[in-house]
């Protein structure tokens, strides 16, 4: 099921067209990478999802009707661009942006407090968010914006500015939030990141959709028949005479007697075919298929449409 459609979005800023007929569909439960280069349109359909602005022509579709003002208060926004008052008191601000999302004061301060305990920030309740450092503001957005348990979650560069240590803290909480059922638009220039938690991605480029679907379909897509093949064998050895024509030599090195080799087909050869060729005259250690990541294919579909 389709959580959340956004169809046929132009997006136009004086003399620019910041989208030109961009589609995406965002299953339920899904964390959807949104990916692109700076420009690319990104921020700028983040800012129509969350009617920030309008779109000059395009409808956008929420759990299967029109999105509509009402349906802000089921969706949460963590923008790249980070604002909290800097001379209110944190805890103070994140009630009064807590009841703006419709939380009474006692249930938001009694879940701020065990948010903050968790993110170990619980000391700063009192102190002025003028006196956080960035990292420390960014956990107290962060918590601001999942606090009212909103359905939906658009986070925009999510671990800009944060250690490693707090990366993997706030990966956590993000992939927990997608186990309780939250569907999650993840929009990142963190290709390890996109790898490790996102199901599904589009790719945006000038103002246009390049590729949209499951990561694995999208990764298994581009891989070019290339394999890593690691054994050993004697110094006469022919390695290119004995994996026959079908195959190319990309690349070797041997580390402790062992031979790691990059394979190219070139024809349509089984697996097992060249295992048989092999086994005899080599100690086969391994042999799989490479598959892309997304940070290659990303810099390849830029590069294509550049």
């Amino acid at each position: 099921m389709s959580f959340f459609i956004a169809r046929h979005i132009v997006k136009n800023y004086s003399n620019h067209r910041a989208l030109d007929d961009v589609s995406i569909e965002i299953p339920e439960g899904a964390i959807y990478g949104l990916l692109g280069p700076n420009g690319a349109g990104k921020t700028s359909l983040i800012r129509i999802i969350t009617q920030i602005t309008g779109p000059d022509s395009g409808e956008l579709f929420f759990k299967g009707h029109p999105l509509v003002p009402a349906d802000m208060n089921r969706i949460g926004y963590l923008p790249e661009e980070r604002g909290l008052y800097k001379k209110m008191k944190v805890g103070e601000q994140a009630v009064y942006l807590a009841r703006l999302k419709g939380m009474t004061k006692h249930d938001a301060i009694k879940q701020l407090k065990a948010w903050f305990e968790k993110f170990g920030i619980e000391s700063w309740w009192d102190r002025k968010v003028e006196e956080l450092s960035k990292g420390m503001a960014q956990k107290v957005q962060f918590i601001t914006t999942v606090l009212h348990e909103p359905e939906m979650l658009i986070f925009d560069e999510p671990f800009s500015g944060f250690d490693p240590i707090n990366v993997e803290l706030l990966k956590k909480e993000i992939l927990e939030l997608r186990d309780k059922g939250t569907t999650i638009i993840f929009s990142t220039h963190n290709m390890a990141s996109v790898e490790e938690i996102c199901s599904h991605i589009a790719l945006i480029n000038r103002s246009h959709k390049i590729i949209e679907g499951p990561i694995n379909q999208i990764r298994n897509k581009y891989a070019n028949n290339t394999y890593q093949l690691i054994c050993k064998y004697q110094p006469e050895f022919q390695l290119q005479q004995e994996i026959g024509t079908e195959f190319e030599i990309l690349s070797e090195k041997i580390e402790d007697g062992q031979h790691e080799i990059i394979l190219q087909r070139l024809e349509e050869c089984p697996v097992n075919t060249l295992l048989r060729r092999l086994i005899d005259k080599a100690d086969v250690i391994s042999y799989q298929k490479i598959i892309p990541g997304m940070n290659d294919i990303f810099i390849k579909l830029v590069k294509e449409k550049q």
